[in-house]
């Protein structure tokens, strides 16, 4: 009988070390994913529905998907220019006098990718839930909400903007791991919290 309760504490104790020690790392590792964030501010141009430029520099905002522009959504018979409102929608963000952005990670095109606040509003999730983007990797809750609501792509039928490039774009690759989201985003996934 003491030879199996001793068993048992180490067992115990093993387990406990090694939850410890995978805490310690997850802490580390994201901390260091933090040291490596910069934030932009200043006057931006939206090239597209979740792509931004400023200074020569571009910036992709993380885990949305925007239509591109030339996107067309709704019926054949009375199509609307989705990727361009989704533009003109990131545009408003941007002309705000308090918008930013922040990221620390840079997708294989070199953009960093950001997300973007303009005073207490996520811009990244207020485009997924006003249905003008969405999820790629994050903000599902949004999507589902402006899903459920009908609202801007959802109104309508439209043609997923990963999709449409792959058909539209002969000789282009998947763009899936364009996207890829930080460690700490897809923890949060991991966990189910945006």
């Amino acid at each position: 009988m003491g030879r199996n309760v001793k068993r048992a504490w180490r067992v115990a104790r093993d387990v406990v070390v090694g939850f410890s020690m995978l805490f310690l790392g997850l802490l580390i590792a994201a901390k260091l994913e933090n040291d490596n964030r910069q934030t932009v501010a200043g006057h931006f141009i939206a090239v597209d529905g979740d792509t931004l430029m400023q200074a020569g520099a571009r910036f992709r905002l993380e885990g949305i998907d925007a239509p591109e522009i030339g996107q067309s959504c709704g019926p054949a018979e009375a199509p609307t220019a989705c990727g361009e409102i989704a533009k003109r929608r990131l545009a408003e963000w941007v002309a705000r006098s308090d918008f930013s952005c922040s990221g620390g990670e840079r997708d294989r095109y070199d953009r960093l990718l950001v997300r973007c606040r303009a005073g207490a509003a996520d811009v990244n999730a207020a485009l997924v839930s006003d249905g003008f983007a969405v999820s790629y990797g994050d903000y599902g809750r949004e999507e589902a909400a402006a899903r459920l609501d009908g609202v801007g792509l959802w109104a309508g039928e439209f043609q997923r903007p990963a999709d449409w490039r792959r058909s539209h774009q002969a000789g282009v690759g998947p763009e899936e791991s364009e996207h890829s989201p930080g460690f700490l985003a897809s923890l949060g996934r991991w966990l189910g919290v945006n």
